[in-house]
């Protein structure tokens, strides 16, 4: 016997019940089986990587390039440029004894700094040395100049007496031939290294009696005349 007061639901059609649950299904969609969900994420694992090596060699073909071209730097003598104790001799046993103060600077235009090794900057009369000095190692910054500051005593101790040194001092002038050479490397990214040399081969002429640069010579044009004793890039 049934109470008065439960409530009776109505019952569904099972083919109705069978329809909804077919629904439910399809609007979840269909399943994916794990091969093929492991299979996608090998493929997309593979482009990954090889996006990223195609990048990476990109990089290195970049710096290849930016090393390929790496620049010589330039070594020039700076402005002024000084004589101390400046002496010559006599018409008859000429001769001549000074000390030289000039500043050496080292141009790097490269994108990395320059890095040279400690090398000699020679002064010579007529291919004979007459003074030497050393320049000591240094770097020069990525796209800026380095100035060394140099003094050389030159005398003609070591001139042989056939030399033209009396009529040249007998004219108020004396001709010094400077040379040097550094070698270093050219530093890209810490780790890329580019070999180059700097070169600088000019000759000076002074005047004796005013102690002072008359012109400035070089075939390399690595040095530049400049009035009132002073020498500087163009």
């Amino acid at each position: 016997m049934v109470e008065r007061d439960q409530q009776v639901y109505p019952l569904v059609p099972e083919d109705r019940q069978f329809r909804r649950s077919g629904e439910n299904i399809e609007d979840s969609g269909p399943l994916i089986p794990d091969h093929v969900l492991k299979r996608k994420k090998r493929i997309k694992l593979a482009i990954y990587i090889y996006a990223f090596v195609v990048f990476e060699v990109m990089i290195i073909l970049v710096f290849a390039l930016v090393v390929m071209k790496a620049r010589t730097p330039k070594v020039r003598l700076g402005t002024n440029v000084t004589f101390q104790n400046f002496e010559t001799g006599t018409q008859a046993r000429p001769s001549f004894d000074l000390s030289v103060t000039a500043h050496l600077r080292v141009k790097n235009t490269n994108f990395g700094p320059y890095k040279f090794d400690s090398t000699n900057a020679t002064f010579m009369y007529q291919s004979v040395t007459v003074g030497k000095v050393t320049i000591p190692k240094h770097t020069a910054g990525m796209r800026s100049t380095k100035k060394v500051t140099v003094t050389v005593n030159v005398n003609s101790k070591a001139l042989p007496s056939t030399t033209k040194l009396g009529s040249e001092l007998g004219a108020r002038v004396l001709t010094l031939n400077i040379h040097a050479k550094l070698k270093g490397k050219v530093v890209f990214m810490l780790m890329m290294k580019k070999k180059k040399s700097a070169e600088m081969n000019c000759t000076m002429t002074v005047d004796s009696s005013t102690k002072a640069v008359k012109s400035m010579i070089s075939s390399q044009h690595y040095c530049y005349p400049h009035l009132n004793s002073f020498f500087s890039f163009v």
